[in-house]
C-alpha cells in the first residue's frame, strides 16, 4: 500500500472515531446527528418547503417527508400549507425544536472541542490548510478511473 493510501485510510479511521464521539455526545443529550442536521437546515432556510429541504440535504423526497413527519410528531417542527400551493408544505421550527437544536449544537461542539482542543493555533491553521487541499482534490477527482 502506498504512503498516500495508508495516510488516507488513517484519516478515514480518525474521522470515523470523531464522528462516533459526536454521535455518542448527541445521543447522551437525546438527539441524533441526522435529526440535528435536519433541524439546522430548517432553521437556516425557514420557512422552507419539503422539496427544497430534500434537495438541500440531498435526500429523497419520501425520506424527507418521513423525517419531517417524525419531527412534527415530536413537536420539533410545524408544517403549514404554502400560500398559493396548498399541496406544498412549509416547515418551521417550534420553540421545542429551537431548544433541541441549541442543545444538539452545544453537544456537537463539545465533542469537536474534545477532539481538536489539544491542537494549538499553528496546528489548527495547518490542519485547515491540509483539509482545504484534500477537499479541493475531491471536487475535481475523476472517480471513474
Amino acid at each position: 500500500m502506498s504512503e498516500v493510501a495508508a495516510l488516507g485510510l488513517r484519516y478515514l479511521e480518525v474521522a470515523h472515531q470523531v464522528r462516533r464521539k459526536i454521535d455518542e455526545q448527541l445521543a447522551a443529550d437525546g438527539i441524533s446527528l441526522a435529526r440535528l442536521k435536519l433541524l439546522q437546515a430548517v432553521d437556516r432556510h425557514a420557512p422552507v418547503n419539503q422539496a427544497a429541504l430534500a434537495e438541500n440535504l440531498t435526500m429523497a423526497p419520501r425520506s424527507i417527508t418521513q423525517a419531517v413527519e417524525a419531527l412534527e410528531r415530536d413537536g420539533l417542527v410545524r408544517r403549514t400549507a404554502a400560500p398559493g400551493d396548498r399541496r406544498s408544505k412549509l416547515v418551521v421550527l417550534t420553540a421545542a425544536g429551537s431548544a433541541t437544536l441549541a442543545t444538539g449544537v452545544a453537544a456537537g461542539e463539545k465533542a469537536v472541542e474534545q477532539a481538536f482542543g489539544a491542537l494549538d493555533a499553528g496546528q489548527l491553521a495547518s490542519l485547515r490548510a491540509l483539509l482545504d487541499t484534500v477537499e479541493a482534490g475531491t471536487t475535481d477527482a475523476d472517480v471513474t478511473r
